[in-house]
């Protein structure tokens, strides 16, 4: 019994070391935070996002009880936004002035370590930022499962990143880098436990469309997985070859261009349709 009751508060300790490195919220004061713990926590991202996506779909339907849904999903992204810190848009940010400013591998590593936003972070981060709030203000107003759809488009991104981790080698410029606990390798079966929790949503909503409640929604949902996994191939490609392998802004930037190309998916499905 003393030794589930160890492996629990293990387990406790990882999760919880993953929240607070992806999000701006707090965790208990008798959580262990160390480096090998954050390491083990990779398995829980998919988690964290999950939680984050209810959290933030949430907000959305409180705030659309008083304002328009416009309005309701601009403050629901801001919210996102504080919740995280903006951690995962400033990896996309300082990965487009790396790659779009640098050609060889330590010069793309120099800028992107560069605190400084460029021109090609400032486009690309509005370009980004812009075209998210389109699509969920489509899905808002079209009725597509609002919430259900941001549940899974976080956590099913927040995974890719993980999937990143375990297929590409962590590229380290010096010893600053603030992603430097997820260098070493993950696990296949803490991929595979990200993955159930990533998915889960997923699976959830295609079981219930199994009895005919929203088949459109499930197909969509999937389609938008299919589409998510198959930019994250190509951008963990391009990394390998542009700088022979992963950073923590290239996790930040898989997550976030996953995560808009799942929801730009799930609008193609539902236009396609009806």
């Amino acid at each position: 019994m003393q030794f589930k009751s160890e492996l629990m508060q293990r387990e406790i300790n990882y999760f919880f070391n993953a929240w607070v490195f992806f999000t701006r919220f707090p965790a208990p004061k008798w959580v262990v935070f160390q480096d090998e713990h954050l390491q083990e926590g990779a398995r829980y991202f998919s988690l964290v996002g999950l939680i984050l996506g209810l959290l933030c779909a949430g907000c959305f339907y409180l705030l659309n009880l008083v304002f328009t849904v416009d309005l309701a999903v601009l403050l629901t992204m801001v919210i996102c936004v504080l919740a995280t810190g903006a951690f995962h848009e400033d990896g996309w940010a300082d990965c487009c002035d790396g790659f779009g400013g640098g050609y060889a591998k330590t010069q793309i590593l120099t800028i992107m370590k560069d605190s400084r936003l460029g021109t090609y972070g400032v486009v690309g981060l509005i370009g980004l930022l812009a075209t998210k709030y389109l699509v969920l203000l489509n899905i808002a107003q079209f009725d597509m499962g609002f919430g259900w759809v941001l549940v899974c488009g976080f956590a099913a991104s927040r995974f890719m990143a993980t999937a990143v981790i375990y297929s590409l080698d962590y590229v380290q410029f010096d010893g600053t880098s603030k992603s430097k606990p997820l260098a070493t390798d993950i696990r296949l079966e803490h991929l595979m436990f990200s993955a159930a929790l990533g998915l889960i949503p997923l699976w959830m909503l295609s079981s219930i469309a199994f009895w005919g409640v929203h088949g459109l929604l499930a197909i969509s949902l999937w389609s938008g997985l299919l589409s998510a996994s198959v930019v994250t191939v190509a951008l963990a490609r391009y990394f390998k070859v542009r700088i022979g392998g992963f950073t923590g802004d290239c996790l930040g930037a898989v997550q976030q261009i996953s995560e808009v190309f799942f929801y730009l998916t799930v609008v193609l499905v539902w236009s396609l349709a009806g």
